[in-house]
C-alpha cells in the first residue's frame, strides 16, 4: 500500500511538472478498479473537472469557484502549486444499519491552489474516487490573506452530457415532502410546485432541485448527485440550466444575514458527491456517502437498541384522537384547559399499546401529544415558548408509562415537536435531555413543523444545520439517539454520530391519511428507494393493514397492497421501524407474523433487481442470525418476479415463507388480498412470484436446524 501511494504521488507530480509551462495544467485520479476517472484542469487560471466512467464522459468540463461578500471571487487567476495522489483501503463497522462491515477504498487527489496575484490566497481541492463514485470538496487552510469568508455563492458546476431522465423534487429551502417527478432534464420546472396546500411551508426561489437527485443516461448509466458531511454550512440545492444541460450549486440562504455561509478559517466544505453505477441497484448498494464522513467521534451507542415500535400517532392522522389536551374554557387547574375527551396521549392508552408491543416482540412505543403546548403549536405566527418539553398533560403520567414499559420490556421513545421555534427548544434542550437520561429513555423523535422562527431563516440554511447538529451533540452527551422529522437532509453523519439513527425528509405515510391530492401514488416508494434512501435511513412508518382507512377517512387510502406494506420493512432502511396502524387491524391477521419476525438491523444487503420508479427487490441478512429477508415492491404495474437465492450459503436448508399478493389483489380494487406460501429452499433455489398492481412480496428465509 505504501509503495502504491508513493507511485501515485510520483505520477501526479510528473503530470504537474510536464504541463507547468502551459496555460492549462492537468491532474488525474482514477477509482481503484479503474472504471471512474477524474481530470482536473486549470483553464485560464480557473479550476474545472470532468468525469469519465467506463471510457465515456459522464460529467463534462465543469467549473469550480466562489463568490464572497467581503473578498474578490475565486474564479480565474489561480494556479496549482502542489499535487499529491494517495490511496487508502480499510474497513470500518456500523454499530447498526444496512450492513456490518463497510469497505472504505479510494484513490485521492489533493491539489494546493494559490492566487497568482496579491494577496495570494490559498485553497485546496480534494477528490476522493471510489469504485461507486466520487466526492470532492474545497479546503481553506489557515492563512494571512483570509481570516474569515462570507460566502454569497458557491459556484460548483455539474455539466451533463445529455438530456437525461431525472427523478427529482423541487429545491425547496424548507421542506423535502414533495412528490418525486420523472422528466427529462429539460423538463424540470421546480417553481411550479411552490404553492402546495398539503405542505406546512415551502420556499422555492429558483428552478432548482434538492439532493439526492438521480438520473439515467441514454447509455444506461445511473448517476446520483448529493453531498456528504454537511457541517456548519448551508444545504446545497442544484440550480437547473436547461440551455447548457448543467446544474450549479445554489446554497440555501438567509433573509436575515443576506449571505449563504459565514466561516472562520481553517475550514472545509461538505463533499460534493456523484454516485455512478451501470445498474440501478448499484446506487442502493453504494457506501460513498457514509465513507466520506469522519469516523465515530462519540464512542459506543449501545444504549440505543434498534427496534420496531408502536405509537400514539396514526390515531391523530385518522382524526380518531387529538394531539392537544383540550380547549381554553374551564379548566384543569394544572393547565387552564378543559379536556376535550379525545386526547390520544393518555396513560391508559399508552399502557394498552405497551401490552400489545410486549405480546408481539416489539421493542418500543412512541407517544406524541404528551406535553403541554399542542393547543397553539401550528397556525400561530408567534410560536416561541409554546412547548414545554418536560411537563406532561394531566392525563399522562410520564414516569408511570416509562416504569410500566420497562416492566414489559418496551422502551419509550420521547417526542419533541419544536413547531419550528428552535430558540425555544435550545433553551430547554439540556433540561429535556437530562430528563430523558434520568428516566432511562434513549431515543427521541424531534419535529420542526412550520416556518422557522426567526422569520427569514430556513430549515436547510447554515443556522438550522447547526441547530440540528446541536440536538445530536446533546443526545450524545445524555445517551439519547435522535430520529429527526422536518430535518436537514441526511449526508452520512450517522458514521460520525451514530446516535443519528433515522429521519423523515420525504413525503411519508401520513400523506395517505389526509392529503387532498390522492396521497402517495403507487410508484412513490419505487422512486424513493433510488433517491431519498441513498442519503440514509428513513422513518417512513410502513405497515398499514387497514388500507382503505375506513371508517375514518372516506376520501383517502393507502395506494399499495397489504403485501407491499410488509415488503417495505425490508426495502426501506431504518434501525427503527414503526408498526403504526391501530391494534385491531393487526390482531388475528396471519400476515402480522412477518412484522413480528423481520429485524431492523442487518449483516449485509443485496439488491436483486430494480428500475427507478418501476420496481425493486432487496435481500437483507439479519445481523443476529443466518436468516434472510426479501422485499419486492412495484409501481402501478403488475409484474412477475424470478429471484435467485444464490446469496444463501451452500450446504444449508432454509424455510421460505412468502407473503404475497392474493390472486385478485390490486392496490385500489382489492388491496388487502394476500396469500402465504411456504417452501423449503437452498442456495440453488429460485423463487417465482407475482406482484399485483401497486403490490409487493415479503419473504422470510429462516435457517432450518
Amino acid at each position: 500500500m505504501k509503495i502504491k501511494s508513493i507511485l501515485f504521488a510520483f505520477i501526479g507530480l510528473a503530470i504537474l511538472m510536464a504541463s507547468c509551462a502551459k496555460s492549462k495544467t492537468t491532474a488525474k485520479v482514477e477509482s481503484p478498479d479503474g472504471k471512474i476517472g477524474v481530470e482536473v484542469d486549470m483553464i485560464d487560471g480557473q479550476a474545472s473537472y470532468q468525469v469519465v466512467f467506463n471510457g465515456k464522459t459522464v460529467i463534462d468540463t465543469s467549473k469550480l469557484g466562489f463568490e464572497f461578500k467581503n473578498l474578490p471571487a475565486i474564479e480565474k487567476g489561480w494556479k496549482i502549486v502542489d499535487a499529491k495522489n494517495t490511496s487508502s483501503n480499510s474497513t470500518w463497522e456500523m454499530p447498526w444499519g444496512e450492513k456490518r462491515v463497510v469497505t472504505d477504498h479510494y484513490n485521492e487527489l489533493s491539489l494546493a491552489l494559490e492566487e497568482q496575484k496579491a494577496p495570494n490566497r490559498k485553497m485546496n481541492l480534494v477528490f476522493k474516487v471510489y469504485n461507486d463514485g466520487l466526492g470532492f470538496r474545497y479546503e481553506f487552510p489557515e492563512q494571512k490573506a483570509m481570516k474569515e469568508v462570507i460566502i454569497t455563492d458557491e459556484n460548483t458546476q455539474f455539466n451533463l452530457t445529455g438530456d437525461h431522465q431525472v427523478w427529482w423534487i423541487p429545491g425547496d429551502w424548507d421542506i423535502y415532502e414533495h412528490l418525486y417527478h420523472t422528466t427529462k432534464f429539460t423538463g424540470i420546472d421546480a417553481r411550479k410546485y411552490e404553492k402546495n396546500k398539503n405542505l406546512a411551508q415551502t420556499n422555492i426561489p429558483y428552478n432548482a432541485v434538492n439532493t439526492p437527485v438521480t438520473m439515467k443516461t441514454a447509455a444506461g448509466i445511473y448517476l446520483s448527485f448529493h453531498e456528504a458531511n454537511l457541517t456548519d454550512y448551508a444545504g446545497m440545492t442544484l440550480k437547473i440550466d436547461k440551455e447548457h444541460l448543467m446544474m450549479q450549486s445554489e446554497l440555501v440562504g438567509s433573509d436575515i444575514t443576506g449571505y449563504k455561509v459565514k466561516r472562520s478559517l481553517p475550514f472545509h466544505t461538505p463533499w460534493r458527491t456523484i454516485q455512478i453505477a451501470d445498474h440501478a441497484g448499484g446506487l442502493i448498494e453504494s457506501d460513498l456517502i457514509v465513507n466520506l464522513n469522519e469516523p465515530n467521534k462519540i464512542g459506543s451507542v449501545d444504549y440505543f437498541k434498534p427496534m420496531k415500535y408502536v405509537g400514539i400517532w396514526w390515531d391523530m392522522h385518522l382524526g380518531n384522537k387529538t394531539w392537544d389536551y383540550g380547549g381554553s374554557q374551564d379548566m384543569n387547574t394544572a393547565t387552564g384547559l378543559k379536556p376535550n375527551g379525545r386526547h390520544g396521549a393518555t396513560t391508559a392508552y399508552a399502557k394498552k399499546l405497551i401490552d400489545f408491543a410486549s405480546e408481539n416482540g416489539l421493542g418500543g412505543i412512541l407517544v406524541e401529544g404528551w406535553n403541554t403546548g399542542w393547543e397553539h403549536w401550528i397556525g400561530f405566527e408567534d410560536r416561541e415558548g409554546v412547548f414545554d418539553f418536560v411537563t406532561p398533560y394531566p392525563d399522562y403520567d410520564l414516569k408511570e408509562v416509562v416504569r410500566y414499559g420497562k416492566s414489559k420490556g418496551v422502551e419509550l421513545i420521547m417526542h419533541h415537536e419544536t413547531s419550528a421555534a428552535p430558540r425555544t427548544y435550545n433553551q430547554q434542550m439540556d433540561t429535556a435531555y437530562h430528563l430523558m437520561n434520568s428516566l432511562g429513555i434513549h431515543a427521541v423523535k424531534t419535529g420542526y413543523v412550520g416556518k422557522i422562527i426567526p422569520k427569514g431563516e430556513y430549515h436547510h440554511g447554515q443556522w438550522m444545520v447547526n441547530n440540528y447538529r446541536r440536538a445530536l451533540e446533546m443526545g450524545a452527551k445524555y445517551k439519547v439517539a435522535v430520529d429527526a422529522h422536518e430535518p436537514i437532509k441526511a449526508t452520512g453523519l450517522r458514521r460520525t454520530y451514530p446516535n443519528a439513527i433515522s429521519r423523515e425528509g420525504l413525503r411519508g405515510q401520513e400523506f395517505n391519511a389526509w392529503s387532498s391530492d390522492g396521497g402517495n401514488p403507487p410508484e412513490h416508494l419505487s422512486i424513493v428507494a433510488f433517491t431519498r434512501m441513498l442519503a440514509g435511513p428513513i422513518d417512513f412508518t410502513p405497515g398499514i393493514f387497514n388500507i382503505k382507512l375506513k371508517p375514518y377517512k372516506k376520501n383517502n387510502q393507502v395506494n399499495t397492497t397489504l403485501a407491499q406494506q410488509l415488503a417495505l420493512y425490508v426495502v426501506i432502511n431504518s434501525p427503527i421501524q414503526m408498526v403504526p396502524d391501530l391494534m385491531q387491524y393487526y390482531k388475528g391477521n396471519d400476515a402480522f407474523q412477518f412484522i413480528r419476525d423481520v429485524p431492523v438491523t442487518w449483516e449485509t444487503t443485496k439488491v436483486l433487481n430494480g428500475e427507478i420508479g418501476d420496481f425493486v427487490t432487496i435481500a437483507r441478512q439479519d445481523r443476529a442470525s443466518d436468516n434472510w429477508f426479501v422485499g419486492s415492491i412495484t409501481d402501478e404495474n403488475a409484474r412477475d418476479m424470478d429471484i435467485s437465492l444464490d446469496f444463501l450459503p451452500a450446504g444449508k436448508k432454509y424455510m421460505a415463507t412468502m407473503y404475497l399478493d392474493g390472486k385478485t389483489a390490486h392496490w385500489d380494487k382489492n388491496p388487502t388480498a394476500y396469500q402465504i406460501i411456504k417452501k423449503e429452499v437452498d442456495t440453488t433455489s429460485h423463487l417465482k412470484y407475482h406482484l399485483a398492481a401497486g403490490g409487493g412480496a415479503a419473504i422470510s428465509i429462516m435457517e432450518m436446524k
